[in-house]
């Protein structure tokens, strides 16, 4: 008869006493001192991006601007990270209170030690690990409302659009976010179409589409709940990249034929023009009958992108604040003047880029200030796009704008420079 060895069996025991040892330690538990606008903060091992600090610091802005108009800022920071937007809203923006959230408790202590830099007695914030639903949700069932709620979500992820605007204030600011460039590129209709009501194909200024798509989303959800929202401004940021809008949400349906209708782009002539819904069917341009040239997404949100008194308001807090003049201050200050530009009513959605008006025109691309300048001397509304470095915002159609670029390259380089200094 033959025994095979058997291994010998560990004492139960052995568990007991070596159990924690086999747990992982806590993740974010390693040290990284961050500063940001003078705002020392950790970010540990959380996901943390420098080149959001634009982002925060609109978010900031614009948060204090509303303490300022309602003497009163309590904000739920639904997906924190390490927590310092939560931190800059309690230092900077005056908030009296901060529920400051992320599903992952293993930030808990370097939200916690990032908060106690603002308020070391703890009297002004609270850390929880909720599902961001759930904890919108719950702030709603217990009437717990917010002045100011900020959702930095990932993805084309929308489902938390309902629950914020339960939990936000009437005239609260709701910051929303997306970061699927990749649908807002026409890409995935069918994605777009899930999770923002819109089937969104593509066309030359996608990353436009990607605002007007998030910001038409939560106009859907606000008129379920008999709400509206208005757009105060939109950002676009080309890491990640990140779509950013922050909303004012207001008692009464928005009328649907107002600002919600679909976008379009003739591959042959270049130009766009927005459909009504009582255009369904007839959708056609009129440049020719050519099957297929007419591309069309929508419902999309087709009104202004920003509230031009709004951005003023926070540009003359951010010179207030010292962050405009200097070299570091200077993009954000770029940035506002170029938005409260973009806020000008006679202006369409969409933007041109410099490189297809020259393609068109088979000539070389003319400097960006110098074709402004010609625009406005023809008495057409334009301006810069804060989306693309080398585009323009024009009322102008596409057609002249090839005829004027093609007019400017025929020029001599007296006549150019006399051109731009009568602009």
């Amino acid at each position: 008869m033959f025994y095979l060895p058997i291994k010998p069996t560990i004492p139960f025991t052995f568990f007991l006493t070596t159990s924690k040892t086999l747990n992982p330690p806590p993740k974010c538990c390693k040290s990284q001192p961050q500063t940001e606008r003078g705002v020392s903060f950790d970010a540990g091992d959380t996901f943390f991006r420098h080149e959001s600090s634009t982002a925060r610091d609109l978010a900031v802005l614009s948060a204090a601007i509303y303490k300022k108009s309602h003497n009163e800022l309590r904000v739920l920071d639904a997906m924190c990270g390490c927590g310092i937007r939560s931190l800059r809203y309690l230092a900077e923006s005056g908030a009296d209170f901060v529920l400051a959230n992320d599903a992952n408790p293993d930030c808990g202590g370097v939200i916690s030690g990032n908060l106690e830099r603002a308020d070391a007695e703890k009297k002004r914030w609270v850390v929880k690990h909720l599902e961001a639903n759930r904890l919108l949700t719950e702030c709603y069932l217990e009437r717990d409302f917010f002045d100011f709620i900020d959702v930095d979500s990932f993805g084309s992820e929308s489902s938390y659009l309902r629950a914020a605007m339960n939990a936000v204030k009437l005239d609260g600011l709701l910051y929303v976010t997306s970061t699927d460039g990749y649908s807002s590129g026409g890409h995935r209709p069918q994605q777009t179409l899930a999770a923002y009501g819109a089937y969104v194909k593509h066309m030359p200024y996608s990353n436009e589409l990607g605002l007007r798509m998030l910001i038409g989303g939560a106009l859907r959800e606000a008129s379920v709940l008999g709400y509206h929202v208005v757009p105060l401004f939109s950002y676009y940021s080309y890491h990640g990249p990140v779509f950013r809008a922050m909303l004012q949400v207001r008692r009464g349906k928005f009328p649907i034929k107002r600002h919600y209708s679909f976008i379009s782009y003739c591959i042959q002539c270049g130009n766009s023009r927005g459909f009504s819904w009582d255009e369904l069917g007839q959708m056609r341009c009129s440049c020719n009958d050519i099957p297929g040239s007419l591309v069309v997404s929508g419902p999309l949100w087709t009104g202004p992108l920003h509230k031009a008194s709004f951005l003023t308001e926070m540009l003359e807090l951010a010179e207030q604040w010292g962050w405009t003049g200097d070299r570091t201050g200077k993009h954000i200050e770029t940035l506002l003047k170029v938005m409260i530009d973009e806020s000008d009513p006679v202006l369409p959605f969409g933007y041109i880029r410099v490189d297809e008006i020259a393609s068109r025109a088979k000539v070389n691309s003319p400097p960006l200030i110098s074709l402004l300048a010609t625009l406005h001397k023809e008495g057409y509304a334009a301006t810069r796009s804060h989306i693309a470095l080398n585009a323009i915002k024009t009322n102008c159609p596409m057609v002249e704008c090839v005829r004027l670029v093609k007019e400017f390259h025929s020029m001599s380089a007296d006549e150019k420079s006399h051109g731009l200094i009568e602009a």
